[in-house]
């Protein structure tokens, strides 16, 4: 399999950033000793080991020590924001690098977000966030503001039906996107 930097597997605002959100991170966990506890406890043992965990909450530094404990336990994980404003562009530079990587070499979680996203872009990175670079699905979702799950559940319902509405006649913008991007979706993988 090819590195995150061959498949350029992320999308940030900045990689120089990380270093700055690598010290972040490490302020942080000590200040959320449950998750350092996890680490020490199982990671040994990786538990989470076949977990492929699609994460849509706020990238922050904080969720940066979540996304890195659930690593450390063995998961698989790709991560985008639930929301356009909340990422913490020096955290997410710091995940797609990883704690032994470099900008120039990332070796870190895919990670899909910046501050500021379009409706357009955070869509598109949601919908990254969902797809594995093997074709394959995740088996467990993360999802602080649902926008993931609606992705799931719209999907089945319509690959179900045989069909996606027809973007154009959405109520709003927003809901243009989401039937575009599973129209998409279900012409690719039907």
């Amino acid at each position: 399999m090819s590195s995150l930097a061959e498949r350029r597997d992320y999308r940030v605002a900045d990689l120089s950033l990380a270093p700055f959100g690598r010290k972040e991170i490490h302020l942080a966990e000590h200040e959320m000793p449950g998750l350092r506890w996890l680490r020490k406890e199982f990671g040994p043992s990786k538990p989470l080991k076949g977990a492929r965990i699609s994460g849509s909450l706020h990238m922050t530094i904080q969720t940066a020590v979540l996304i890195e404990t659930l690593v450390e336990l063995g998961a698989e994980v790709r991560w985008a924001s639930c929301n356009i404003f909340s990422t913490q562009d020096h955290a997410a530079a710091a995940v797609v690098v990883g704690p032994n990587g470099t900008q120039e070499n990332p070796q870190g979680v895919p990670v899909f977000a910046w501050k500021g996203e379009t409706l357009e872009e955070y869509w598109f990175c949601t919908e990254q966030m969902m797809t594995w670079p093997d074709g394959d699905l995740p088996n467990m979702i993360l999802d602080d503001g649902g926008d993931a799950t609606l992705l799931v559940h719209k999907g089945v319902e319509y690959e179900k039906a045989g069909a996606v509405p027809d973007p154009t006649s959405a109520s709003n913008p927003e809901l243009a996107l989401v039937l575009g991007l599973l129209q998409r979706s279900l012409k690719t993988e039907p």
